[in-house]
């Protein structure tokens, strides 16, 4: 989603099958075992698509079972709508001031984005934001980061959105938010597909399981995706799709 992070499709083995476009992450080794990671093309998700629709389209003809399915969370929360329109937000005087002090992160907009920021204040409140705030320096002065968003919680930390150097300019004007029950999410593709399936926020930096239904190992997983497979620029791969390389 972010310019210059590097497209990962750049290079990459490319193959189209029964119409479904995917490119062939670099396989990758946990715990003795490789895998491979399929990076399945979609178009632009719009705000209401079904998800299951989605997967059907893309994921159901390349399926087999054992396969495990990763999920981009932004992808869930458009399709769900669980997405704010900058419009809607009404800019303040503590989102203008503080986003002044905020530290500007090169992997997507932080809180030096005064409308992330207002949204912020609207979600959490006031006081408990002026509070992270306050934790979040406190943090910085001892060299640890992260503060802000474990005092802010309410799913400050995984919001995205309203970011002006998004190669995509629907990002630019639209927030968005967690997914709403990811397991149960997760659950109806699983079931429908026959293979696990896990909703991920992922960077380039770090890897969180949202929501699953059906993995064994959730520590394994993770290791799947360790290198964020899906990438952060305009690949357009928001579905990894895992699978197990059989001996021979």
């Amino acid at each position: 989603m972010a310019k210059g992070t590097g497209n990962k499709n750049d290079g990459a083995v490319k193959q189209v099958v029964e119409g479904v476009t995917y490119f062939e992450r670099p396989t990758i080794d946990v715990a003795g075992q490789k895998y491979r990671r399929l990076a399945i093309q979609t178009h632009f998700i719009q705000k209401g698509e079904s998800f299951l629709a989605v997967c059907r389209k893309y994921v159901k003809p390349l399926a087999e079972a054992g396969d495990i399915l990763s999920s981009s969370e932004k992808i869930v929360s458009i399709c769900q709508g669980n997405t704010v329109d900058m419009k809607d937000v009404k800019l303040g005087f503590w989102a203008k001031n503080l986003s002044k002090l905020a530290s500007r992160s090169e992997m997507g907009v932080g809180m030096d984005e005064p409308y992330k920021l207002q949204l912020a204040i609207d979600i959490a409140g006031l006081p408990r934001i002026l509070f992270a705030v306050f934790c979040g320096g406190i943090g910085k002065l001892f060299g640890i980061k992260g503060w802000f968003y474990k005092v802010a919680g309410n799913g400050i930390a995984g919001m995205d959105g309203f970011y002006s150097r998004s190669d995509f300019k629907e990002y630019h004007t639209m927030a968005i938010l967690l997914p709403a029950q990811p397991d149960k999410a997760c659950k109806e593709i699983a079931e429908d597909l026959g293979i696990a399936v896990a909703i991920v926020d992922a960077n380039d930096v770090s890897v969180e399981t949202l929501g699953s239904y059906g993995l064994k190992d959730n520590n394994e997983f993770l290791q799947m995706i360790r290198d964020n497979p899906a990438g952060q620029s305009d690949e357009l791969t928001p579905l990894i799709l895992i699978k197990k390389i059989k001996d021979n």
